[in-house]
């Protein structure tokens, strides 16, 4: 269900986009042809949702341990990439048009941009019921609405320059849509660089992880504790826990590994614990160590 709803909007969107694309040519008008390019970027994220769900349902294999999961990853970099490249173009193309704006046919420009926003809206209706309990679609909600206002930024200039003439109106539009586009290819490309880094995944705390570890019955100490993400939504953690020399005795590790899972899932969004279990100075033999 949730593919069929993806693949109507994103035929939608592609539509839409090509149909502008050659009316802003035709009508000169900047701001139709960004917002064209804004639509495209976003039609590239939702067939990445798409392929997402289409790759997480592959199985993982002996070369690739964790499936092809992280494809999603690599399509988000080169659609960060792609939104920022189109945001700087639209800026630059903006402020070489404010001294000599061109004259903009107002009457195409209004008629695809209503469409625009019509298409938008529609999108909107097919992804609203799901958007709740999918990330995927709540994430393609969300470009559609960035869709959706950078339409409507296209009526208004056109209709200011209709009713004054001012032609300038095409310009400012298309500066803000580019102000539009910009911060969300930085907040992409930034998220994409932590998973890429294996940065700690936000809203996990690993001074709070630590200290919940060494609360659990049986444990010393924990080192070479580390939390990174898979993908999004899939964060996992890995760490060596040091157990004290009576549990190892009388064969308890097993439940203090338990007491260790139970701990964690209940605290904090991890999908997925690695626990190293060692005796009482083990840590002196290892070759190196992170706190």
């Amino acid at each position: 269900m949730h593919r069929r709803r993806l693949g109507w909007v994103l035929a939608i969107t592609l539509s839409v986009a090509g149909v502008q694309v050659v009316g802003g040519a035709i009508s000169g008008s900047l701001a139709l042809l960004a917002d064209a390019a804004h639509m495209v970027t976003d039609a590239a994220g939702i067939a990445a949702a798409l392929a997402a769900v289409w790759l997480a349902g592959r199985p993982a294999t002996d070369s690739r341990t964790y499936g092809m999961q992280r494809a999603e990853i690599l399509a988000a970099l080169v659609n960060a990439l792609l939104l920022g490249g189109v945001g700087l173009w639209v800026l630059v193309s903006a402020l070489r048009r404010w001294s000599d704006p061109p004259e903009v046919e107002t009457g195409l420009m209004l008629a695809l941009a209503v469409t625009g926003a019509l298409a938008n809206a529609g999108c909107l209706v097919l992804l609203r019921e799901g958007q709740s309990s999918s990330l995927n679609l709540r994430g393609a909600y969300l470009e559609v609405v960035g869709d959706l206002l950078g339409s409507l930024t296209v009526v208004v200039a056109g209709v200011l320059i209709a009713t004054t003439g001012y032609q300038r109106a095409d310009v400012l539009a298309s500066l803000l849509i580019g102000s539009f586009i910009l911060p969300r290819a930085w907040r992409l490309l930034r998220d994409v660089a932590d998973v890429l880094l294996e940065a700690t995944p936000r809203g996990v705390d690993l001074g709070h992880v630590r200290e919940h570890i060494r609360s659990v019955r049986g444990v010393v100490d924990v080192h070479d504790l580390h939390a990174w993400t898979i993908t999004s939504g899939v964060p996992v953690l890995s760490a060596h826990v040091v157990v004290d020399d009576d549990c190892i005795a009388r064969g308890q590790t097993g439940a203090v590994l338990d007491r260790l899972g139970e701990c964690l899932s209940g605290h904090f969004d991890v999908s997925h614990c690695t626990f190293q279990v060692e005796p009482v100075g083990h840590q002196a033999h290892e070759a190196a160590h992170h706190a």
